[in-house]
């Protein structure tokens, strides 16, 4: 049996939850997942709220599986997510050997310090013939940020790699790899790559960058109320929706600041 993609949400559905710079994401990330297919039972890993859960399944994927704490009381809490939530790390995952005909894990590998043991651990849990399809920002990320840019340019590249490396640290970024890399990293554990595609070109991540910054007052109003968005008022949802919507809809570039690979699980 396989797990459906419900059709690509409205971005500024997505706004309705969600600051601007991770409805932008979530949005080009939902679109690339469309037309796939999961076999069941899927495992979610790295689930975080249960948000892109809940708006990309047609049917909730069988279990969803996040390290933090509260991202598991708030996937639990959020109707329709999943069947099951697990508390666990993806360096030790508490399932069988092939209990998963898919697993899904949207921009989370590059959190996880150490990701061949957490690769090593997906490829374990997969059936044979099963896919795991992932997100991650690739090599070029760094080098897309305007703010370092900026700096470079200027002669300041002692400033320019602090900026990088103050970026890394907001957004809890551990690793880096391109297409060949992750060809290699997956291999390593018996996955084959089927299909990949880069996207967000320099400009649409420096306008993630930009709207990172202006997402601050989403932030503490998530820590306050938990909600990023108090209230999704129509008009200024407008607004941000025509600033960034070119971005969502734009073509894939050749390289890109992430990385979409679906991989299959080998004998």
């Amino acid at each position: 049996m396989s797990q459906e993609i419900k059709p690509t949400n409205d971005f500024r559905e997505k706004l309705r939850e969600l600051p601007a710079f991770l409805a932008l994401l979530r949005s080009v990330e939902h679109a690339l997942i469309a037309d796939l297919e999961f076999e069941k039972p899927v495992l979610d890993l790295g689930c975080g709220d249960g948000y892109f859960g809940s708006i990309a399944f047609e049917v909730p994927p069988d279990v969803g599986m996040d390290l933090q704490a509260k991202s598991v009381v708030g996937a639990r809490k959020r109707k329709g997510a999943y069947q099951a939530v697990v508390q666990a790390s993806a360096e030790n995952l508490p399932f069988d050997n092939g209990c998963f005909g898919s697993v899904v894990s949207n921009s989370v590998l590059e959190h996880i310090p150490d990701y061949e043991k957490a690769m090593q651990e997906i490829a374990r849990v997969l059936r044979p013939g099963s896919l795991l399809v992932f997100t991650v920002p690739s090599k070029y990320f760094r080098g897309f940020l305007a703010g370092s840019g900026l700096l470079a340019r200027m002669g300041l590249h002692s400033m320019s790699r602090a900026y990088q490396w103050f970026f890394d640290k907001i957004s809890r970024h551990y690793h880096y790899h391109d297409l060949a890399e992750w060809q290699a990293i997956l291999e390593a554990v018996g996955l084959q790559i089927q299909r990949h595609q880069y996207y967000f070109s320099k400009h649409a991540l420096q306008a993630l960058e930009r709207w990172h910054y202006l997402g601050l007052p989403a932030l503490v109003s998530k820590k306050i109320t938990g909600r990023w968005v108090i209230v999704p008022s129509d008009v200024n949802l407008w607004i941000t929706e025509k600033i960034l919507k070119r971005h969502y809809e734009e073509q894939y570039p050749e390289l890109g600041a992430y990385l979409f690979i679906v991989a299959k699980r080998l004998s």
